[in-house]
């Protein structure tokens, strides 16, 4: 099975949008509430899952509408009870909690209250108080309103924050999906309907990232920053606007600080340059011995009225880098960057998709251990902090939307393209601002054969409609190929050939870099078989070395990335005879236990990176670490 995807290099310029999503971070004029933990929980299981609003369940606590459950925030709401009926549920749920917000914010009317919701799969509705603040359409990305009128018309209430949720995908969604209704009283119980997904990946739901309220000054505040940045020789150049709410008449000034606290560069306006001498690049993990270098670039703003004066702070860390791509090469920092890393997915037991801390410390001390460089956000944007910690640790990231699984021809009006805009330019403007994030990934593999050709796009498929639609207007070519498992499974000996083949026939038609995007097997842990057969470790073990090969001869020429399909096993939805209890293409287990196959991976990508001769001694035996 060929499946080929293309990504749009992020170069010298990113998407300005009006409105800003900046990360919420607290400093002298900010403040930030976390609303994480239990909150009251009830799935709306009426035949039309529509009884939440027709009997307005927001309009007062969600007890009094009936029975609830505890449920955790974060967390997918699937796997959390034993109710099977509620691990598969399509439809609304609801959720509660009442908050004690800070009297300050209350009576202090110059103070802007933001309730922010990280993510919730997929489509939400917020009330605060049973007043309707906001909705939004779509997972995997941060929405937000302004509740510090609503919270205000009763000072001495508790401010009661009630989200309906729904996982119901359409195919104007993204990821699509369709509702089948079976209507065969012989067969199935009365209003039995499924969702089918075009994805492989379980179809979790809930309020999957953190919950919180923050506040700014109310007059005024710094909206939106956005930062790009280049260097000539040991100079840098951090370019920078700054959006901002409210007064005209308001004041900037811009200090950029390096890691000690000292101040390296200071500009005011709200567009300029700020010039650093003797720069610290943000280089990737094992392409320097200081990866990861980020600077702090402190926003004041300050602006007076006849009553007094006021200011707004934010910090944003930077990383000074640039990315370029030519017909063979990806370069960061006009040097060489081959991809060796993995592909991802927010997926763990009982969590689901929901934003863990342990966990997503853990997956980063195991990709530093096997040497890998970078990842995909396969197949949705992943969690901000997520993000923020690449940065820190100088992994590199392929940004991918959730355009996954767009496989019919209703999927391709302008309703889903208008909803496609909308999701990257939510992208963007959240993740536009991150050293670490250097592609934007459209989609992973669309069928593109019903697309108007006079239409150009940034993404393709293996058809040789798509070959001829959309290569051109994209930087980096990435192909998903499963050669010896979905294409002639159990033949070992067509790898060599079909991938040379695969590769040399791109090439030649676009002259574009490569990055093999995924290829991989399942593999069940302890399970062995010599010869190699399927599903055993030696075979997952056999296919990674006959790709290594063909790939250790094409990234002397074009090739200039490869990223193993999976970093760890994942849940997928029952329904496949070929998925037991999950996707098993991983190289560690669900748990983060590795297979035989992670020690493979570990050897060779070390072995790529100390080619660059730049490894400090220590980081040349990684056995040692």
């Amino acid at each position: 099975m060929l499946r080929v995807l293309c990504l749009l290099a992020v170069v010298d310029s990113v998407l300005l949008l009006d409105s800003g999503m900046l990360f919420p971070r607290e400093s002298a004029s900010r403040e930030v509430k976390e609303l994480n933990g239990l909150w009251a929980f009830r799935a709306d299981i009426s035949p039309s899952r529509n009884q939440g609003f027709e009997e307005a369940w927001y309009k007062s606590r969600l007890i009094e509408s009936g029975p609830v459950i505890d449920m955790p925030v974060p967390a997918s709401y699937n796997d959390i009870t034993q109710d099977p009926s509620l691990r598969t549920f399509t439809g609304w749920v609801w959720y509660e909690r009442e908050v004690v917000v800070p009297t300050r914010w209350i009576t202090d009317e110059e103070i802007r209250v933001v309730l922010r919701v990280g993510s919730a799969h997929y489509y939400s509705v917020v009330w605060v108080n049973g007043v309707k603040v906001t909705e939004h359409n779509g997972g995997h990305l941060p929405f937000e309103a302004e509740i510090g009128s609503v919270i205000r018309k009763d000072p001495t209430a508790k401010c009661r924050i009630t989200i309906a949720v729904n996982n119901t995908l359409t195919l104007e969604t993204l990821p699509p999906g369709t509702i089948q209704y079976m209507n065969d009283p012989t067969r199935y119980p009365k209003g039995f309907f499924v969702q089918n997904i075009f994805f492989d990946f379980f179809n979790y739901a809930g309020i999957h990232r953190s919950v919180l309220l923050y506040t700014t000054p109310k007059a005024f505040y710094v909206d939106d920053i956005t930062v790009v940045t280049d260097f000539s020789d040991n100079a840098g150049l951090v370019n920078y606007k700054v959006s901002v709410k409210g007064s005209a008449a308001a004041t900037l000034k811009l200090t950029l600080m390096d890691k000690e606290g000292h101040c390296v560069a200071s500009s005011s306006g709200s567009v300029g340059a700020l010039k650093v001498a003797d720069v610290k690049l943000w280089w990737p993990y094992l392409m320097h011995e200081n990866p990861g270098y980020l600077y702090s670039l402190e926003v004041h703003l300050t602006a007076a009225n006849d009553k007094s004066t006021s200011e707004d702070v934010y910090l944003l860390p930077v990383g000074i880098r640039t990315v370029k791509v030519s017909s063979t090469q990806f370069l960061i920092n006009n040097k060489p960057f081959y991809f060796h890393g993995v592909n991802k997915h927010e997926d763990s037991d009982i969590r689901g998709k929901g934003f863990d801390w342990p966990l997503i410390v853990k997956d980063f001390n195991l990709m530093k251990w096997m040497g890998a460089n970078s990842f995909r956000t396969s197949h949705y944007p992943y969690a901000e902090e997520i993000l923020q910690m690449c940065d820190q640790h100088g992994i590199v990231v392929i940004d991918e939307c959730p355009g996954v699984g767009i496989k019919d021809i209703r999927s391709f009006g302008n309703a889903s393209l208008t909803h496609h805009l909308v999701v990257m330019d939510e992208l963007v403007r959240r993740d536009k601002n991150h050293p670490s994030v250097v592609m934007w990934s459209v989609a992973n593999e669309p069928v593109l054969g019903y697309l108007d050709p006079t239409r150009p796009v940034t993404y393709i498929t293996n058809s040789n409609y798509a070959r001829d639609l959309g290569a051109p207007y994209v930087d980096v070519v990435c192909v998903n190929s499963y050669f010896s498992w979905y294409h002639d499974p159990g033949y070992l000996e067509v790898i060599p050939i079909q991938l040379n083949t695969q590769f040399e026939d791109w090439y030649a038609k676009y002259q574009k870099p490569i990055i093999q995007s995924e290829y991989g097997a399942d593999t069940l842990p302890g399970l062995h078989n010599d010869p190699p057969l399927m599903f055993t470790e030696e075979y997952q073990q056999a296919v990674l070395q006959h790709y290594h090969n063909v790939f250790d001869q094409k990234r002397k020429h074009y090739v200039i990335g490869e990223l193993i399909w999976n970093f760890a096993d994942f849940m997928t939805v029952q329904g496949s005879i070929t998925r037991v209890v999950g996707n098993k293409k991983g190289v560690f287990t669900r748990q983060r236990q590795p297979k035989a196959a992670a020690f493979i991976l570990k050897e060779r990508y070390w072995r790529l990176a100390n080619e660059t001769g730049k490894l400090p001694y220590w980081t040349k035996y990684p056995c040692s670490l």
